[in-house]
This record gives structure tokens, C-alpha cells and sequence, in this order.
């Protein structure tokens, strides 16, 4: 199985601060940093390492050539994304003592798809192959539509979660990718036992996995609910776990490993991820990750 993932590309200026800061508040920071992110550049680096082919597409702007060799590094292969006017999407990152964050984002050449570029990527791929997306591109109800049609698995991860998603076919989804915000957003439930009720009474076609932070992550699909405890780390910088979490789950899906060798592999791997600062260059390769289970074995 061959995973395309249509998604965003951004430079992360990630300031560390004492604490978030509150409206009308002005905070020095502590430092600034500036790494490559972006949920989907993240989760094809995420699945890159985990061993999978998978092909990045989206835009970058005259600034992008840093994603280019990314892609060279991690392995990510690069031909379906285009270069376009104007700059790429940015992130200004505040990262306080206790490794939260929180992120504005601008949206640059991620929002400059084309109906005639898509069309073109999705030609490239069909049934038996993954799309991967998100919702820091345009184009994404258009995208979903044409990528069904062609007998795509489609797994969204609905972040950020905004008006955006109203126009998106979510029956046409065959894996959700959700943290308990997004879950809540989606269902109106807060408890995640009730959100994934939910989520199978909407969408029952649709597997669903719920990340929680410290508290792990459940799978539900296939008839069988699944939960998988988090490794207990010393969080550094939170912000590439989920991304770390789904390269790996999605990962796990392609090779066909059991739900449970997936979740807790996907668990480790966003462990390792959070102590490290920066989104792309905090995700572990898989022998690391293996390494690190065997370790936890024993």
C-alpha cells in the first residue's frame, strides 16, 4: 500500500515563554527557533521513518527549498509537490515551561491547491493505495470527493478544527485521526468512551482512533475497542506527538500488524517525539522506537 498525503508544509518560529500568554498581555521570550512542520510534512516524516513509502504533495512558496531537502533526508519522496508565488505557510509556536504549546497559523501557499493539480496527483494512485489528509490545505472537500471516486482509503485527521470541515463529506472517510478536542468538536462528548459511541453511530464504516495526551489512545473499528496506556516521559516539546502518533499508526495499518502491536508502537514513537524540541526533527526512526520497546520489555 502506497500512502500519498496531500497536506501542509510550514516553517515553525517556535518562542519558549514562562506561560501562554493571556489577552493583552506582553511576554519576553526566552529564545526562538525555527524548524520544518507542518501536519503534513510532520506525518509523512512520521511515516517515512516508520519505513513507508509515502509521497508528499502540496505547495511551498519561494522560501520552500528547506522542505525539498527534508523530503531528500527523511525519504520522503518530493515530485508531486509544486512551487508557487509568495511564501509558505508559517506557524508562530508559544512553548511554555511544561512543554505546552499553542500555534497561529498562516495558511501561505498550503491554501493555493488547484482543482487541475489535484486531479493530476490522484491520477498517480487508486484502489488498494491511502490518501493522508488534513485540514491546513484548501480544496479539501473537493480533494475527498475525487479521491473516493477512485477507490482511495481516506484518513483524515479534522485539525484544525473549523467551519472549513462543513463542507467535507465525512462519510467518504475510512479512518478518523482525532485528539479529545477534536473528538468533543466532532460529537459533543467529552468522555472518550462517549465520543467513540458517537463517532460509530455517525460514521459506521469509519475506524476511529483517539489520541489523549498522557492519558494514551484508544482504537475502535472492526467491532473491537482497543486502549493503549502512554509511555511516561519528561515532555519537552508536545508539539509533533500526534503527528508522530498517526505516521506510526498508519504505518502499522499498511504493514498489517495487529491494532494492539500498533497502538503501542505508535505510543512509543510519540513518547520519544516529546522529548525533543522541534516538529520534524523530533520524530524517531523505527529502529529507535523498537529498540525502545524492547527496552520497556525487559
Amino acid at each position: 500500500m502506497r500512502v500519498l498525503n496531500i497536506g501542509s508544509m510550514n516553517l515553525d518560529n517556535v518562542y519558549r515563554v514562562d506561560h501562554i500568554v493571556a489577552p493583552g498581555e506582553t511576554e519576553a521570550t526566552g529564545g526562538v527557533e525555527v524548524f520544518l512542520g507542518g501536519k503534513g510534512l510532520n506525518q509523512s516524516v512520521a511515516l517515512a521513518r516508520a519505513g513507508v513509502e509515502v509521497y508528499q504533495g502540496g505547495m511551498i512558496g519561494e522560501d520552500g527549498q528547506p522542505f525539498l531537502d527534508a523530503c531528500a533526508t527523511y525519504g520522503v519522496h518530493s515530485a508531486f509537490i509544486r512551487r508557487v508565488g509568495g511564501r509558505s505557510g508559517h506557524t508562530v509556536i508559544q512553548l511554555d515551561k511544561n512543554a505546552q504549546n499553542s500555534i497561529l497559523l498562516f495558511g501561505g501557499a498550503n491554501q493555493r491547491l488547484t482543482a487541475e493539480y489535484v486531479d493530476g496527483v490522484l491520477a498517480q494512485f487508486g484502489a488498494g493505495d491511502l490518501l493522508l489528509l488534513q485540514n491546513e490545505v484548501n480544496l479539501l472537500p473537493y480533494i475527498v470527493d475525487r479521491a473516493h471516486e477512485k477507490g482511495l482509503r481516506i484518513a483524515l485527521n479534522p485539525s484544525p478544527f473549523n467551519e472549513k470541515l462543513d463542507a467535507v463529506d465525512l462519510n467518504k472517510i475510512g479512518l478518523f485521526l482525532l485528539n479529545e478536542v477534536e473528538g468533543f468538536q466532532l460529537t459533543g462528548e467529552r468522555e472518550p468512551d462517549a465520543i467513540l459511541d458517537a463517532m460509530r453511530v455517525r460514521y459506521p464504516r469509519a475506524a476511529v482512533v483517539l489520541t489523549l495526551g498522557a492519558e494514551g489512545a484508544y482504537y475502535d473499528g472492526d467491532g473491537e475497542r482497543v486502549f493503549q496506556p502512554a509511555f511516561p516521559v519528561e515532555a519537552v516539546d508536545t508539539t509533533a506527538a500526534g503527528d508522530t502518533f498517526t505516521g506510526y499508526f498508519i504505518a502499522g495499518l499498511a504493514e498489517g500488524l495487529p491494532v494492539d502491536e500498533t497502538l503501542r508502537r505508535s505510543a512509543r514513537a510519540a513518547a520519544i517525539a516529546v522529548t525533543r524540541p522541534g516538529a520534524a526533527p523530533s520524530i524517531p526512526g523505527r529502529a529507535e522506537v523498537e529498540r525502545a520497546l524492547d527496552e520497556k520489555t525487559e
